[in-house]
């Protein structure tokens, strides 16, 4: 095991830096018995690292490789087996367990006595040691204490692994110093005894010349003696030199501490002086202002751009020498404490004079503005503030230097700011929307023009108030379900004539005057709007040195959310919120200013509405544009939060109007004695698509539009088929067929992409209902033929071969020829004649669809005798039956009966 060992350090671990401490000979448990060797080891270099490693033997040859490596920090639990029998058996639990069995139990308790060892020297950790014996445990701190000295830091290569294993291997130059010495004696080996006797003979040899050596060098130590003695004499002579030069310069010493301290004094009272001045220096530079600058800020002129300026320079100055920042003590100064106090007066007394000038400023622009409000009266126009603002933009460094010197009076310049242009803005935008008003319903009640003459406020407000009151003649008369309706009688036509009066003029003619007046009207409040809110808010940002940030209110990505017209949104007339930053102030400010333009927005689209649910189409595509518009030039201005709250209404109006386009279908009545054609909501849905096409092209909101198409196209196919399933007088199929190829017809004129599949339904349902009918009315000409071949098939179905038909008593030959006999040709054409006038009847002339449906009928005709003779043919072979008239002659009667009608 010994060459085992010395093998494997010098093979493995010695080129590893590692030392091997302890080796046992071990097999896996329950499997072949194949050998390996389990190694306890410790790194040569600090910090020691502690392994179990595993080294089998290499199959090619006889030199053992390393094959597996445990860190002993990751071992848990070591389990003997049992503490009391000897048993080889032992198992080590790293990251699982492991079963081994030694060559031998000394072997594998010296193994694990090894493991126990490192544990408590280099780990100290709790590693559970199972089924160990008690004695063994004991006696193992023994042995380390003896092995390592008290007191010393054993190194790894030192006293810890001798405490572990007490073998030391000899290096090379001391074998080869032992070889020596033995080749010098030859009987070394064979007597021991005597090899040892000569070494102490030697030894005493040695140890004799040694004190000779020592006894020789007296002599010399005595030479040594007497020279280190003259030496201290001299040194002794030399100590007393120094001490008497001493002596001598002490008194020189004390005169120079004199002219030292003097010269201390002198230059300290020189940095004393220099700091002095270049104190009183920068108090003078700093706090002092100049008489020019002290009169601007007592009489300046603030209304001419000279004194401005002067005032504006001034008001600088002054602020420069209040915020220096004072070293320490300044502020004791008696004259510090009355120049801040100078300062500080005239600070109060500019601040006060330059609010109430600003406050002047204020009230008079209201008085100036208000004189020309009459001449805007009656254009749709909007008063412009660019000089107004031109003219206290002047003013802005010196707001910006009343913001921070005195807040309060900036606060108050400000509230009054708001309520003096709050009240001008509301006056001359309730004038513009009552403009705006007058020009959209155009007539009084009496059905006159307006005269755009110059009125008073009142007048004006009179009148409008008088146009969209309760009367009943403008809400009767412009509903626009009853203006858009097609019906198939005269009915409609002659409702609108008894609605709209206009002469020559057509309903729907007017219609779209009417709304292209009100589009353009919409779109001009909407432009005046714009520049003058974004104007106001440029000022006041300006003025009031307030900075604009991204965001505010409701966005288009908010609006396009809403489903069903419900979308919760602040509310600008509630109580106003603590102002957090300079971006809500901005907010704030612009909603008391403006706080009137939302709600006259929101009457004037409910006016808009009143006139004609259908503006709420324009309406939609002008505000989300103007939105959008707004958005992209600034998404922090007032105008896009509030006209993204005003879209959010426009959009429920938007929706409230195709809620009521389909309540109305499914309201919808039909007539019991005359024929339905056309139905009145299929040919509005036409006229809406045709004019939401025209108005939503390249518009931002088209995804609102291709909603609503599709909750109308839904509601009209549901309606159709439950009219027509209530229609007594035109049977189902017809109304089915002519108001789907309606939908069909209108779907493919106008190409609207997401009605695509709408488009092919409708189509199919228009082919089927059309065969549908051509094959129900086919069946009446020829009634009795119908019923004779029936039953031929019904006999065939039963199991009746074809060719044996003719032998049944109700089927034979003359029978066939008893029912031929009552259609000849004459009957045919007859019957056809009657079938013509019958389905003439039933189609109505908007749609033109009878040349095709008598076409489709000729066609089904021809099929059906093909079938009669291909029965006859079948079923009576060789009987030479034939039919009274040939397909030429039903082509014939079918192109004379549609000439002669």
């Amino acid at each position: 095991m010994t060459a085992i060992k010395h093998a494997l350090q010098r093979d493995i671990f010695t080129p590893n830096d590692e030392r091997l401490l302890s080796i046992v000979n071990v097999c896996k448990a329950g499997k072949k018995k194949r050998n390996c060797f389990l190694c306890a080891t410790v790194t040569t270099e600090r910090p020691v690292q502690v392994n179990v490693v595993k080294v089998k033997k290499s199959d090619k040859g006889d030199f053992y490789k390393r094959q597996t490596a445990w860190a002993l920090r990751d071992l848990a639990v070591v389990d003997a087996k049992d503490a009391v029998k000897e048993n080889p058996e032992f198992d080590l639990h790293f990251d699982k367990v492991y079963k081994w069995v030694a060559s031998s139990t000394a072997e594998k308790n010296t193994f694990i006595s090894c493991i126990w060892k490192l544990n408590q020297r280099y780990l100290r950790k709790k590693i559970d040691f199972i089924n160990v014996s008690a004695q063994l445990l004991e006696e193992l701190p023994k042995v380390a204490e003896e092995s390592v000295p008290s007191g010393e830091n054993q190194s790894v290569t030192g006293g810890d692994e001798e405490a572990v294993d007490e073998y030391q291997e000899l290096n090379a130059r001391e074998e080869q110093d032992i070889e020596i010495m033995m080749e010098g004696c030859e009987y070394a080996i064979s007597n021991a005894e005597a090899f040892a006797e000569k070494l102490s003979r030697e030894l005493q040899v040695l140890d004799g010349a040694n004190i000779q050596s020592i006894m020789a060098s007296e002599k010399q130590v005595n030479i040594l003696m007497t020279l280190l003695d003259e030496a201290l004499k001299e040194v002794d002579q030399i100590e007393l030199k120094l001490s008497s030069y001493e002596e001598m310069l002490q008194s020189v010493k004390e005169q120079m501490d004199q002219i030292s301290e003097s010269n201390h004094l002198i230059h300290l009272s020189n940095t004393n002086n220099v700091k002095l001045l270049s104190e009183i220096e920068f108090l003078v530079n700093h706090m002092d202002l100049a008489k020019g600058h002290i009169k601007a800020l007592q009489e300046g002129d603030l209304a001419s751009s000279r004194g401005i300026e002067a005032c504006t320079n001034a008001a600088d100055a002054l602020l420069q020498c209040m915020n220096v920042a004072l070293r320490p003590g300044h502020d004791m100064l008696y004259a510090v404490k009355q120049q801040k106090q100078r300062f500080s007066d005239l600070r109060e007394q500019f601040a006060r004079r330059l609010a109430s000038h600003l406050n002047n400023v204020f009230v008079q622009q209201g008085h100036d503005q208000s004189s020309t409000l009459a001449q805007h009266s009656i254009e749709l126009t909007l008063p412009n503030h660019h000089p107004f603002h031109r003219d206290l933009l002047r003013y802005a460094k010196l707001m910006e230097w009343l913001k921070s010197t005195d807040y309060g009076k900036y606060e108050g310049l400000t509230k009054n700011y708001m309520d003096y242009l709050s009240r001008l803005y509301e006056r001359e935008i309730k004038d513009f929307f009552e403009v705006a008003k007058i020009k959209m319903t155009g007539t009084t009640k009496e059905g006159k023009k307006f005269a755009t003459l110059p009125r008073k406020e009142s007048a004006v407000k009179q009148e409008t108030e008088s146009l969209h009151g309760s009367s009943g003649k403008l809400t009767g008369s412009t509903s626009s379900l009853n203006k858009l309706s097609v019906q198939s009688s005269g009915n409609r036509r002659s409702q609108s004539s008894s609605l709209l009066d206009m002469g020559n003029m057509s309903a729907s003619d007017l219609d779209v005057a009417d709304r292209t007046k009100f589009d353009k009207i919409f779109e001009q409040v909407l432009s005046e709007l714009e520049p003058l809110c974004l104007a106001e808010q440029d000022f006041i940002s300006k003025f009031f040195k307030l900075q604009q940030h991204q965001s505010m209110g409701t966005t288009m990505n908010e609006v396009e959310e809403m489903d069903g017209g419900t979308l919760s949104r602040p509310h600008n007339s509630g109580v106003p919120q603590a102002i957090s930053s300079e971006k809500d102030m901005i907010r704030q400010m612009m909603i008391k200013i403006f706080r009137s333009i939302e709600p006259e927005l929101n009457n004037l689209i409910a006016l808009g509405d009143k006139i004609d649910s259908f503006n709420s189409l324009y309406m939609l595509v002008k505000m989300s544009h103007h939105v959008w518009t707004a958005q992209n030039v600034d998404p922090a201005s007032f105008l896009s939060t509030t006209l993204g709250n005003v879209l959010v209404t426009v959009k429920r109006n938007f929706d409230k109007c195709i809620s009521n386009q389909i309540k109305q279908m499914e309201e919808v009545k039909i007539s019991k004695k005359s024929k339905v054609g056309i139905l009145t909501f299929v040919a509005e849905f036409e006229e809406f698509a045709a004019l939401a096409e025209s108005i939503f092209k390249n518009a931002e909101r088209r995804g609102d539009l291709d909603k609503a198409y599709i909750k109308l196209i839904r509601s009209v196919f549901i309606n159709v088929e439950k009219v027509a399933n209530e229609s007594q007088k035109t049977p189902r199929d017809v109304v089915m067929m002519e108001n789907f190829h309606h939908i069909f017809a209108t779907l493919s004129r106008l190409k609207i992409s997401c009605l695509e599949a709408e488009k092919k339904e409708a189509k199919q349902k228009y082919t089927d209902h059309l065969q549908s009918y051509v094959i129900y009315s086919l069946g009446q000409p020829l009634e009795k033929l119908n019923h004779f071949f029936e039953g031929v098939e019904a006999r065939v179905a039963q199991g009746i071969r074809e060719e044996e038909v003719s032998y049944q008593l109700a089927f034979n030959k003359q029978e066939l020829r008893k029912v031929i006999k009552e259609y000849p040709g004459k009957e045919v054409k007859k019957g056809l004649d009657n079938l013509y006038k019958k389905v003439d009847k039933h189609l109505c002339e908007e749609e033109n669809l009878l040349q095709v449906v008598w076409h489709s009928m000729q066609d089904e005709f021809i099929r059906q005798y093909k079938h009669f003779e291909g029965l006859i043919a079948r079923c009576y072979p060789g009987s030479g039956v034939t039919m009274e008239f040939t397909i030429q002659d039903i082509l014939d009667y079918c192109s004379s009966i549609a000439q002669s009608h």
